[in-house]
């Protein structure tokens, strides 16, 4: 077990629902979410790093400062009719 009792790890959670949870600056490696749904979810300051993002559709966000690479996803969005 690991040294920190909020600690999963090689385990499986698959199919489970998070409802009114507070997970502020966990952090997540090697994790597998595809096919996961997020809705009334804040991502606010958060970092992804070595990230597949196929098919991940995204409505209905604030972008706002969001980067992708370095640039303003609302710039990419203005430049390409968005």
């Amino acid at each position: 077990m690991p040294d920190n009792p909020s600690a999963f790890e090689a385990m499986s959670l698959a199919g489970a629902q998070f409802r009114d949870v507070d997970l502020a600056s966990a952090r997540f490696v090697d994790v597998r979410l595809a096919g996961a749904s997020f809705s009334d979810v804040s991502l606010a300051g958060a970092r992804f790093g070595d990230v597949d993002l196929r098919n991940v559709a995204i409505t209905d966000a604030n972008l706002e400062g969001m980067t992708i690479n370095g640039i303003l996803v609302t710039e990419l969005l203005r430049a390409y009719g968005g």
